[in-house]
């Protein structure tokens, strides 16, 4: 072997020596940086927001700051709510004073009811202009009272038997309110987001509920149709209102537009929610596609009652 051949051998061991030994410094500083780096904290865990009372007017006069809420109120005085609305003026009044002065309150005046608000309480200020500490999040929520009755696998009764069918009216329904019981606990929580549980529809309902289940609610290119989401899953839903003159039991068509909607929209779940009686077609659907899940007029009371909300 030549001189110049060796010399080359030589070169080429000493820069594939180099090579690894700047790997590792390279190797080594990675971990060291790694092993120094702070540990990541933890993502906050944030609470869903809750729907707030519609507020209809809201000034000051003298002393007094006046808060009146666009909410029914039941015929005999209920002073739970009355309580809940109270608390909830405290904080439109401590949202409001970055904007109106309330240096010269003193106290704080609650007005509801429908069509002509009544003045349902009132709390006095620690001293002028001085709110109490909040007592906690604002708004009205079930997140803490109830399971989640819209989560996880839809809980739907399939022991009916096929050859069972509902008696559908033939002439036009009532109410459904009027057909339902309401645990006074949801009645006062429909109330407190200005649902009259007395007049309400279905799709109403669990709409409302939906929101104090603490899902938000974005309206789609459909009718009648919203986007719920809640803890990355999203839930397609379809509302179907009865309406005078309209045939009581959901017609085909709707059940037919209703997958195909649902089909492309991409969401984990679909209900469609509806005061009309249901078809026994609904259960073969509901069998065949787990993720779909129809709220008829026949459900609502089962599924009600499921909150056991008092």
């Amino acid at each position: 072997m030549t001189g110049i051949g060796i010399t080359l051998i030589v070169l080429g061991v000493g820069l594939l020596v180099l090579n690894l030994v700047l790997s590792r410094r390279k190797k080594l500083k990675r971990l060291t940086a790694t092993e120094a780096a702070p540990p990541t904290a933890p993502a906050a865990i944030l609470e869903p927001e809750a729907p707030r009372a519609p507020v209809a007017d809201f000034h000051v006069h003298g002393d007094e700051a006046r808060v009146t809420f666009d909410v029914p109120l039941p015929d005999e005085d209920d002073e739970v709510l009355n309580e809940l609305l109270i608390d909830e003026a405290v904080e439109v009044v401590r949202e409001k004073r970055h904007t109106l002065p309330i240096d010269d309150v003193t106290v704080i005046v609650v007005f509801a009811g429908k069509p002509e608000p009544r003045e349902i309480g009132r709390t006095k200020l620690p001293a002028p202009g001085e709110l109490p500490p909040p007592i906690g999040a604002p708004g009205f929520t079930y997140v803490h009272l109830a399971p989640d009755p819209f989560a996880g696998e839809f809980e739907t009764d399939h022991t009916v038997l096929y050859d069972t069918k509902v008696d559908v009216p033939a002439d036009e329904l009532p109410p459904l309110a009027s057909e339902i019981r309401l645990p006074e606990g949801l009645a006062r929580g429909l109330r407190t987001t200005g649902i009259d549980p007395e007049t309400a529809t279905g799709p109403e309902m669990i709409l409302a509920l939906l929101r104090m289940f603490g899902y938000k609610l974005a309206e789609t290119d459909y009718d009648d149709t919203f986007l719920a989401t809640k803890d990355g899953t999203s839930i397609f839903i379809r509302t179907d209102a009865y309406r005078s003159g309209d045939h009581p039991e959901l017609d085909e068509g709707a059940i037919n537009r209703f997958l195909a909607d649902f089909s492309t929209s991409r969401a984990d779940q679909g209900i469609l929610v509806t005061d009309k009686y249901g078809p026994l077609r609904v259960y073969e659907i509901e069998r065949r596609q787990p993720r779909c899940r129809f709220l008829t007029r026949e459900r609502t009371q089962r599924f009600i009652d499921s909150m056991a909300l008092g």
